[in-house]
């Protein structure tokens, strides 16, 4: 969108709200929130605004229409009263106290649950710290602000939602928060699928759906099918369906394949619990007090679930089927092998992003 665009778009925005002198008080406000004088607009007509510009000018569009109020009458003010350096002492204030209780990343966190609080994005959140916060509003941060803090509830919980593979989703303590390494997962599902035609895809240990619904929407012409033994997962994971407003994946309660008799597909994934019970005594106590158990060991070295499932996938997986796991610190190896045992081919291991071995793939090869 161009000036002149955005000019045209906030004349017609105030006319529709009885603003007299719609294209003035357009000029006034988008040449103070550009630093131009009003000529000067004609002859920029053609620059690209940038987003955070968008937003400030529609802000104050908003503002206009909601008070009835010229721009003139609200840059003064605006002028008049200028919370921000309060809001900072705030924000501040808000970062140290996360930090006395070893919150990590507590600046980001703190800037979450402001942007959440004030209801704008975090990267936009410096543009808002001028307007007063209002007591309700304080009392809101307080209060997440102490869950973070002194109770160390994750962040994500706490927000409510969370972003995976460019998608939202809802998050709770239902099931596992998504994570940013389990993107390479599905990246490389993804890739295998363009080998299928109308792929079946199984995740199995679903959780909140994150996998499932995000490869769904990912490759429409697929038919994905989330497992979990958790029927709380499972009720987050289709709430996370419907929020997400994709059709071409379903759940299922199960014990890995224990409901699936007879049934094949074409990929098989799976992030299942592979933290050492040694290992997970030494979590976070984020992890450790708010996420299930259940959803991150198996209470033994780690191993469990990726034998169990590679003993059964062949009889589970279509011809050239492909089976795939995300892995923990130095497993790759060990599935690997087992892998290898059970006949697979081309067995590829993928790094992740911090260049950690993070998935291990395989392909159905001959029957035993």
């Amino acid at each position: 969108m161009n000036l002149l665009d955005i000019l045209q778009f906030a004349e017609e925005y105030l006319k529709k709200y009885s603003f007299s002198k719609s294209r003035l008080e357009s000029e006034m406000l988008i040449a103070d929130v550009l630093h131009l004088d009003r000529l000067s607009l004609y002859v920029n007509y053609d620059r690209m605004l940038q987003e955070e510009e968008k937003l400030e000018i529609k802000r104050y569009l908003y503002q206009m229409a909601k008070t009835q109020k010229s721009f003139r009458e609200l840059r003064e003010e605006r002028e008049e009263v200028n919370f921000q350096e309060e809001n900072k002492k705030l924000l501040q204030q808000s970062i140290d106290y996360l930090k006395k209780y070893g919150v990590p990343n507590a600046k980001l966190d703190a800037e979450y649950i402001f942007a959440e609080v004030l209801q704008v994005n975090r990267n936009m959140l410096k543009l808002y710290l001028h307007r007063e916060i209002a007591e309700k509003e304080k009392q809101n941060l307080r209060e997440k602000l102490i869950q973070r803090g002194k109770f160390r509830k994750p962040l994500q919980y706490i927000l409510g939602k969370w972003e995976f593979y460019g998608y939202e989703f809802i998050t709770d303590e239902r099931a596992l928060i998504p994570r940013a390494d389990t993107e390479i997962l599905v990246e490389q599902a993804k890739i295998l699928s363009l080998e299928k035609e109308n792929p079946s895809i199984l995740d199995i240990g679903t959780g909140s759906g994150v996998i499932a619904i995000t490869l769904a929407k990912e490759v429409p012409e697929a038919e994905v099918l989330g497992i979990d033994k958790s029927e709380k997962a499972l009720s987050l994971a289709k709430e996370n369906k419907e929020y997400q407003l994709v059709r071409n994946v379903s759940f299922l309660q199960s014990d890995l394949f224990e409901a699936l008799q007879g049934k094949r597909f074409d990929i098989i994934v799976s992030n299942p619990p592979y933290i050492s019970q040694e290992e997970y005594e030494d979590l976070m106590p984020e992890v450790k007090k708010y996420e299930p158990k259940n959803a991150l060991t198996d209470e033994g070295d780690g191993y469990s679930f990726y034998q169990k499932i590679i003993q059964q996938a062949n009889s589970h997986l279509e011809r050239k089927g492909y089976l795939l796991f995300e892995v923990g610190y130095q497993q790759a190896q060990q599935v690997k092998e087992w892998m290898e045992e059970e006949n697979f081919e081309g067995i590829y291991i993928a790094e992740d992003y911090g260049g950690h071995q993070r998935v291990v793939l395989g392909r159905k090869g001959g029957e035993k």
